[in-house]
């Protein structure tokens, strides 16, 4: 065993007994993040178990881990999640451990050595070909493994290895070897460390993945369970509440019509049909409810709220962290009809059910607003923040159908509004800076693109939020004297009411100043740069390079002509702060973007109408 990989000694811990706690957790740390990398390197392999594991299973096999101390623990924890989890038969997947469940809590001295074992124990669960093992071994050679794979080759079933080190024993044995090399242990030999780490990533991945196959999911919601505790209750009733729309009692009163079984109660809510009839359409696609809800809205309604139908009228949405907007017009003219605000519809960031509310709030006060009854309009542009994930789209498409929105929907990025208000003829660069911030393009000939727009903690550069996080950096080194004077520190202690700078530790990891209250400090960071605050000044310039290269990013990457391009603006920096559009724009002519016609967009719901519009009559 001295030449694995795992039994070597780490270069990095090798004085691990000198370091003080917080040095150990420092290594640890580093080492183990290193893990998911080695695991993302046998992702074609890891999405080759999955098929093979949900072939199988939708034949009527079983998914059988064994392994070895840690190893075989990790097996049958991730079997035994398996029937709260996806509703799965008990025996479905299994987990066996060399010395039985005897050594789940204590060593059983020698099991592993003993081959024969591991053939005995595939042979007491009646092991056939129809089933496909998985044997776990860190070092790639434990012998007890290495018996069960053998007796299920022999048995012609399809056999899969989990090792973490390179060219083992057991990978020539098996059909399909998923080796994340992850290297030396920071406790040489011990690895129940990073290579445990590792084995339960992708054993997570091979369940899951398998379990979304056989339609057990739909988006990213566990909709095949049957509610048997509170826990399972409330899930259920959740779950309900946010693809159908119900409110918690009707979600409750549907669950106890379908005897508890999530699939049966959304089928019959959004078919429409009894509970028989509901079991019987799941029984006819496999259980998979996704396919059969989809195929129930292509088909019909499906269960919609029925409301009077308005050809002549269409609705334009924006919604993004902040606010959501939904805009009523006439369908020929785009004359503005009603306009309704309600709060933020992010789905990531505030959640499915708050951001439907908002959608539908936002749709019904528009309506108000018009004087008009709600109605299914002919078309409905959705310009949301969030949902560039095919889970997103599902659940806006769900709740569209659902209400009966509209006769035709899109949905798309809230970006993609912009160059529809924004530019004469609907291509060009369109860049939001607000709370966040993202480039978006569209050529001539259609094709989009896009840069930026990773969120607060990967990216978001040049939006407020940055430019009052780097502030407020700035503010606490010049109060510990380790960086230039700055007017920062005493107006951040005045605008945000503390007594003193050291208040600002509880005032933003324990207080009300989360991400969109701290965000909302960035006109003050920009008054503080015009009167001439050298550090919020450079902080402002930097930001506003930082988003002009994400700008440039977005332009040059996807071919779009760098001299004359149409540009949109939006969000409340660029709006609302002509110093720093101005800081902006001369950074991307730095960054080698010429911009022609720049428009500030104001309303890019009127962007979702121009959308909307173009759904009856495309261009």
């Amino acid at each position: 065993m001295d030449h694995l990989p795992t039994e070597a000694r780490n270069p990095a811990s090798t004085r691990l007994d000198e370091l003080t706690s917080v040095e150990i957790v420092e290594l640890m740390a580093s080492e183990d993040a290193n893990v998911p990398k080695a695991v993302a390197e046998q992702k074609v392999a890891i999405a080759q178990a999955i098929d093979a594991i949900a072939l199988r299973l939708a034949a009527g096999g079983r998914l059988i881990y064994c392994g070895a101390g840690t190893s075989g623990r990790l097996g049958v924890l991730d079997a035994t999640e398996c029937p709260p989890t996806f509703h799965s038969p008990a025996n479905q997947v299994i987990g066996l451990i060399a010395g039985g469940y005897e050594a789940l809590t204590k060593a059983v001295e020698g099991a592993e050595d003993r081959p024969e074992l591991g053939e005995g124990d595939l042979k007491s669960i009646a092991f056939t070909a129809n089933d496909v093992l998985v044997g776990i071994a860190s070092s790639g050679r434990t012998p007890y493994v290495l018996g069960a794979v053998r007796h299920a080759k022999s048995l012609g079933a399809f056999t899969i290895a989990l090792v973490c080190n390179p060219g083992s024993e057991l990978e020539p044995e098996v059909d399909l070897a998923i080796v994340p090399v992850v290297g030396p242990e920071v406790l040489s030999g011990s690895t129940r460390l990073k290579a445990g780490t590792a084995t339960k990533l992708v054993l997570n991945m091979l369940t899951t993945g398998a379990m979304v196959r056989l339609g057990k999911t739909f988006g990213n919601l566990m909709v095949d369970l049957k509610a048997t505790n509170v826990k399972l209750k409330a899930r259920a009733n959740r779950i309900v509440r946010t693809i159908t729309g119900l409110d918690a009692a009707d979600a409750d009163e549907l669950l106890t019509k379908a005897n508890g079984e999530l699939k049966t109660a959304l089928v019959v809510q959004v078919a429409g049909v009894s509970v028989e009839d509901a079991r019987a359409k799941l029984r006819e696609t496999g259980g998979r409810v996704g396919e059969l809800l989809r195929r129930v809205r292509s088909e019909s309604s499906g269960g919609a709220i029925a409301r009077e139908r308005r050809s002549d009228l269409v609705l334009g949405f924006d919604g993004g962290g902040t606010n959501t907007i939904a805009l009523l017009a006439k369908r020929e003219t785009g004359e503005l009809l009603g306009r309704g605000q309600a709060g933020p519809s992010n789905i990531q960031s505030v959640g499915v059910e708050a951001a439907l509310k908002a959608l539908e709030d936002s749709a019904n006060r528009a309506f108000q607003a018009a004087g008009i009854p709600d109605a299914t309009v002919a078309a409905a542009t959705l310009g949301l923040a969030g949902v560039d994930r095919r889970e997103g789209l599902d659940v806006i498409n769900a709740w569209s159908a659902r209400i009966g929105l509209a006769e035709k929907v899109s949905v798309a990025n809230d970006a993609t509004l912009l160059l529809a208000a924004g530019t004469p003829e609907g291509w060009g660069l369109a860049v939001i800076a607000g709370t966040g911030s993202i480039a978006f393009v569209r050529s001539q000939t259609g094709e989009v693109g896009r840069c930026g727009g990773w969120g607060h903690t990967l990216g978001d550069e040049g939006s407020a939020y940055q430019i009052v996080r780097e502030a407020l950096r700035a503010a606490c080194r010049s109060h510990d004297k380790c960086a230039p004077p700055t007017v920062l520190v005493e107006r951040f202690v005045k605008r945000m009411n503390l007594n003193g700078p050291p208040d600002l530790i509880p005032a933003v990891y324990r207080g009300p100043w989360d991400r969109a209250a701290i965000a909302g400090l960035a006109p003050l960071v920009l008054e503080a740069a015009a009167e001439g605050d050298i550090v919020a000044e450079m902080i402002v310039r930097k930001e506003a390079h930082e988003l002009a290269l994400t700008a440039a990013g977005a332009v040059k990457n996807n071919g779009l002509p760098s001299k004359g391009i149409p540009v949109a603006l939006a969000g409340g920096l660029l709006l609302k702060s002509e110093s720093y559009k101005n800081h902006f724009l001369n950074s991307l002519s730095d960054a080698g973007i010429m911009a022609g016609v720049v428009t500030s967009v104001p309303e890019p719901a009127l962007g979702a109408v121009v959308l909307a519009q173009r759904l009856l009559s495309p261009r």
